[in-house]
């Protein structure tokens, strides 16, 4: 419990190192969007509240969700209606020194971004995707890739192509 708490509240705390990660946003002529999707980094998501960390071998991640994932996630209402947004934050996993085995976020790696639009984006299961790397978007390739992995596993189908669940 010690170290989920050491890398929730690391992630947190690191969450500012996001700000080289992508562009200010609110400007939408310098919001690049991503291929396919035409998914952007939506504005104030580092306001937004955790939903769960994840980790990686390499990395920690922390996934946040606007108000409308949110109140899905503790209504208990699947499918996610439109308009929920979730946001992954990922960061290499630094070893904190003097510590056995605990970590710390490192340099961010990623922020995905998967956005529910079931008129939109109906061929996905209704959702869209996003997937950034220093701001910019992934290449069309990574993107082609994303529903793929998210309709692989029938526990995550069953959970609206969604692998987190609201931490407790």
């Amino acid at each position: 419990m010690k170290r989920f708490m050491l890398m929730v509240v690391a992630a947190g705390a690191a969450g500012g190192g996001l700000a080289s990660l992508s562009p200010e946003i609110g400007r939408a002529e310098v919001a690049p969007a991503s291929p396919i999707f035409g998914v952007r980094v939506p504005d104030g998501y580092r306001q937004w509240e955790l939903i769960a960390p994840s980790q990686s071998p390499d990395e920690i991640k922390g996934i946040v969700g606007n108000e409308t994932a949110l109140k899905a996630y503790r209504d208990s209402k699947l499918p996610f209606p439109d308009s929920s947004i979730l946001v992954k934050l990922s960061w290499k996993r630094d070893l904190l020194a003097g510590f056995d085995g605990d970590f710390v976020p490192g340099r961010p790696t990623m922020v995905q971004v998967m956005v529910k639009d079931s008129k939109k984006y109906p061929e996905t299961g209704g959702w869209g995707f996003g997937r950034f790397i220093d701001g910019k978007p992934a290449d069309e390739a990574q993107h082609k890739s994303c529903f793929a992995c998210h309709s692989r596993n029938d526990q995550v189908k069953q959970h609206d192509f969604v692998f987190t669940h609201l931490a407790r």
